[in-house]
């Protein structure tokens, strides 16, 4: 077993502390990895409010590239010395969903079997990953070996990145000459629209409150901006695809609200795609069933962006290489472990698209 330092949650609200875990060796099925860089993701906060679940205390992070250390019995899709992105959906192969060639809607993904601990207690590692420490034990399935590449950036696959850019390409399925609306310009919004843009939409529109976030989107490949602050985005939106609404939509904020402009903003037969995740109050926004009927097309939700990391993620990083990709763009800036709870607070000011942690 090996003692780490790592970040840790351990009650709802309060700030994180960087505590002393052990982390055991790997049993049958597992893989230790030592984390390399990890990003600070909207989610490891919702952790830390309770908002995913109180099983409390929380080992925070999963958005995560690194090099496997050590590998249990049984294990053969990686090897000491493999550069591994970290990803929460490490697909069955057995469930309802596998079976029928959609492994991308895995209903049954792994998580290692072992518990990694805090002074005896058993901690819960976010979205079963824990990679804000120096190294941790996930399951097989949740390290996926790619070309060695620059960590800070490559990690952010391993969740918001990959959200987004699933949104547009996997699941709102855009195509060529494709009008595209990105409703939110953070990480995932931004990653939706580098997505739209390298699958040939002609037209992509970034919504947002924040004149810097849509400066932001405007790098990633938006041709027009629309702040939702100055008036209608809906009107907006129709006024820049001649008075029809957007092919695809994509709601990246996860609000009631956002989601009722998406859906109206969308043209005849178009689609909509949620991947912004809502708050457990939220409901689905007001919208009359012969709106629904008569308007056609598709109301989606988004999970991890419809991905199969043993697929996407050596894509990407191709791509990234090729410099057809620009994740470093996304990387904000680097920080350590010590600094998380500020880049927590710097994520709700809106000041970054991703912190990350690098150790």
């Amino acid at each position: 077993m090996h003692e780490v330092r790592a970040v840790v949650a351990k009650a709802k609200g309060e700030p994180v502390t960087v505590e002393t875990i052990v982390v055991p060796d790997p049993g049958p099925g597992e893989v230790v990895v030592d984390i390399a860089a990890c990003g600070v993701c909207h989610t490891d906060l919702h952790y830390r409010e309770g908002g995913i679940n109180d099983d409390f205390p929380f080992l925070l992070g999963h958005e995560a590239a690194g090099t496997v250390s050590e590998v249990g019995p049984g294990v053969a899709s990686v090897a000491p010395g493999d550069f591994v992105i970290l990803n929460w959906r490490a697909v069955c192969g057995t469930c309802r969903s596998c079976r029928r060639g959609r492994p991308w809607y895995c209903f049954a993904t792994h998580n290692a079997a072992q518990k990694m601990t805090l002074d005896g207690v058993d901690l819960t590692p976010a979205l079963g990953i824990g990679a804000f420490a120096e190294r941790t034990l996930v399951a097989e399935g949740q390290a996926t070996k790619v070309e060695p590449s620059r960590p800070e950036a490559v990690g952010l696959l391993g969740c918001g990145v990959m959200a987004g850019f699933g949104a547009a390409v996997n699941t709102g399925n855009v195509q060529r000459g494709d009008t595209v609306a990105v409703f939110g310009c953070g990480g995932v919004g931004d990653a939706a629209i580098a997505g739209a843009r390298l699958a040939g939409a002609r037209t992509i529109i970034a919504v947002d409150l924040d004149d810097t976030k849509l400066a932001w989107a405007t790098e990633f490949g938006a041709t027009h901006t629309v702040n939702a602050g100055a008036g209608d985005p809906v009107e907006a939106i129709r006024d820049l695809t001649d008075g029809n609404g957007a092919d695809v939509c994509i709601e990246a904020v996860g609000h009631p609200e956002v989601l009722r402009q998406a859906f109206f903003a969308r043209d005849l037969a178009g689609t909509v795609v949620q991947v912004g995740v809502p708050t457990p109050d939220m409901t689905f926004p007001d919208i009359p069933m012969i709106e629904f009927f008569g308007r056609g097309g598709a109301l989606k939700s988004s999970w991890y962006g419809d991905c199969l990391p043993s697929r996407d993620f050596p894509m990407l990083v191709d791509l990234y290489q090729q410099g057809r990709f620009d994740l470093d763009r996304f990387v904000s800036e680097t920080i350590s472990l010590d600094a998380v709870e500020e880049a927590f607070h710097r994520m709700e000011r809106g000041e970054v698209l991703r912190s990350v942690v690098v150790l």
